[in-house]
């Protein structure tokens, strides 16, 4: 990996670090860090994969109150770094390292602990500035202790990049068989539970209808993805549409309905 390469990777680590307090930009969801890493590398379609399946895993991954989330960010950019860094990107080795994304990604969330509790002490400083009116000083507050949780994704993938390929290598091919399967199949017991997470999220009677239609419609092997994203677009539209028109005629009278179609009908059953 050239000089460059290395520099715009911790580039991407840095700022996904700070898209994983910010949330704005999602440059530390799995999918964005990981492409990118690919694309200043040169591994674009490793790349694609790996990260299209970090970010099944990481669905059902949300803050809830006091309760932190894994690190999506550093299991992102440490996983992509690993791939590259090993030479081999047939399915066996990215397995491998999506599979080390999930001790990763706790390792990560020590790590953002410790730059919050850090954060606290800055906090205070930024509160004292407010009483003195001085807002140049509230803002270099801010901006350091975003800087820090850039930092803590930058560093670690620094500390990657400077271990020679060579021996990222002969650790994933040193793995055994048994240990690489297992992971696999973790892995994927981990995407199903994200997928799990986020439909425990969204089922209600009024949508359960259109999952029974997309797992109806996943099963038709001849329709693609680009087929089944246009059919689930439709139904969007078609809800959408029927929703600002149906359901206010329920019971004769304009004003009856809920402006929810599919709630509407099964309300009547």
């Amino acid at each position: 990996m050239s000089v460059i390469s290395m520099i715009l990777v911790v580039i991407i680590a840095f700022f996904a670090g700070i898209e994983g307090i910010l949330d704005e930009f999602e440059i530390h969801q799995p999918l964005v860090a990981v492409t990118l890493i690919g694309l200043v590398t040169g591994h674009l379609v490793p790349a694609l994969i790996l990260g299209g399946t970090l970010q099944m895993m990481a669905l059902g991954w949300a803050n809830i109150g006091a309760a932190v989330a894994p690190d999506v960010a550093l299991a992102s950019v440490a996983s992509a770094i690993i791939l590259i860094k090993g030479g081999v990107f047939d399915s066996g080795h990215i397995a491998l390292a999506y599979g080390s994304a999930i001790p990763l990604a706790v390792g990560g969330l020590f790590l953002t602990m410790i730059v919050r509790t850090i954060s606290v002490g800055l906090i205070h400083g930024a509160d004292a500035a407010a009483k003195n009116g001085d807002i140049k000083k509230m803002e270099y507050v801010h901006l350091f202790a975003l800087s820090l949780q850039g930092l803590r994704i930058a560093i670690p993938a620094l500390a990657l990049l400077l271990v020679p390929s060579s021996v990222v290598s002969d650790a994933l091919n040193a793995v055994p068989t048994w240990l690489s399967d297992g992971m696999t199949i973790g892995g994927g017991m981990v995407v199903a539970v994200g997928y799990a997470l986020v439909l425990n999220m969204m089922a209600t009677r009024e949508v359960w209808p259109f999952f029974a239609i997309g797992f109806a419609l996943a099963a038709v092997s001849q329709l693609t993805l680009i087929a089944l994203g246009t059919i689930g677009v439709a139904i969007a539209l078609i809800y959408i549409n029927l929703s600002k028109q149906g359901g206010n005629n329920n019971g004769g009278n304009n004003g009856g309905g809920s402006g929810d179609p599919v709630g509407d009908i099964l309300n009547e059953y």
